[in-house]
């Protein structure tokens, strides 16, 4: 399992270097997209963090009124929570 880590990140480390090599030569070359490449990676950055917050409260949202009732017979509700865990 330490090989496979240590693999992962060696790999994982040297794929990012080789990116920023490619970024850094493309923004000297074509020097009036840089602003343009900062902006759609900060806007890509901020969707990635945000998107899975929905994600992940979307299921949250039928789930727990299903289990917080006492006569169960909201049990549609927690299946249709589950069905949409799993997409």
């Amino acid at each position: 399992m330490k090989v496979k880590f240590l693999l992962f990140f060696i790999v994982s480390f040297i794929l990012l270097l080789i990116f920023w090599y490619y970024i850094s030569c493309f923004c000297c070359i074509y020097e009036n997209t840089q602003i343009h490449l900062f902006k759609d990676s900060l806007m890509s950055f901020v969707i990635s963090l945000i998107y899975p917050i929905f994600i992940n409260l979307l299921p949250g949202i039928f789930r727990i009124p299903s289990l917080n009732n006492k006569k169960g017979d909201k049990l549609c509700m927690y299946k249709f929570s589950q069905i949409i865990e799993f997409f």
